[in-house]
């Protein structure tokens, strides 16, 4: 377990605590309720654990929590599909050991033949596949030449990421709403970071060399 886990369960658990209205699972708010949303003895008592047991938790370590246990946090939070799956990333993350902690990429992406054959097959529209981190590992001639200027680029493999944050002149003329695009982007990186914080090719594209002040900026990952 990591500061920067601690950090970040912590932060994911208070925020969606906050989140929870007491009448929204069945409770009085009281005249004195002092806290946005519910609060952790009402979490733990939604949830059947302790009071105690919960503070550790909020507090950042979900080192050894059981998958049960997070399934029944996650309902007393209300959390939705994608807030379900980021808190068992981080729980999966907390348990790793120093060893699968260290920065690790991952192995090339291998394109099967067949693959590039259904996408070159593909001729009335453009086609591609993509990975987590937003590279482009396959596409048909017509894929490729919509995203001719994520192509031009000479880092390899080619990245969308990369293109709508570090050419953003280019990237605004493609992309109708610059704004939501980027949102969508980094919504996409943060889960990939969630399921693989130790991604050395994911740390290297949001902070590595150039792009630090630029992409890393505008994700915070």
């Amino acid at each position: 377990m990591t500061t920067k886990n601690r950090d970040e369960v912590r932060e994911f658990l208070t925020t969606r605590r906050a989140n929870v209205r007491p009448d929204q699972v069945g409770m009085a708010a009281g005249a004195n309720r002092r806290v946005l949303g519910l609060r952790r003895t009402e979490v733990a008592l939604l949830a059947g654990v302790s009071v105690e047991y919960y503070t550790r938790l909020e507090r950042g370590n979900l080192a050894g929590a059981s998958d049960g246990v997070l399934h029944a946090i996650a309902s007393a939070l209300q959390l939705d599909e994608a807030e379900r799956e980021h808190l068992f990333d981080l729980a999966r993350a907390a348990n790793e050991s120093p060893t699968q902690r260290r920065r690790r990429s991952r192995p090339g992406t291998i394109v099967r033949p067949s693959l590039q054959l259904s996408l070159d097959g593909l001729t009335g529209g453009p086609a591609l596949v993509r990975n987590g981190r937003m590279d482009i590992i396959a596409a048909n001639m017509l894929g490729r030449a919509l995203h001719a200027e994520v192509y031009s680029s000479p880092e390899r493999p080619p990245n969308l990421a990369r293109h709508v944050f570090l050419d953003r002149s280019s990237a605004e003329r493609f992309y109708p709403d610059w704004d939501a695009t980027a949102d969508s982007i980094v919504a996409i990186l943060r889960a990939e970071a969630g399921r693989d914080p130790y991604d050395k090719d994911l740390q290297d594209l949001i902070g590595g060399g150039r792009y630090t002040d630029s992409l890393e900026a505008q994700t915070n990952l």
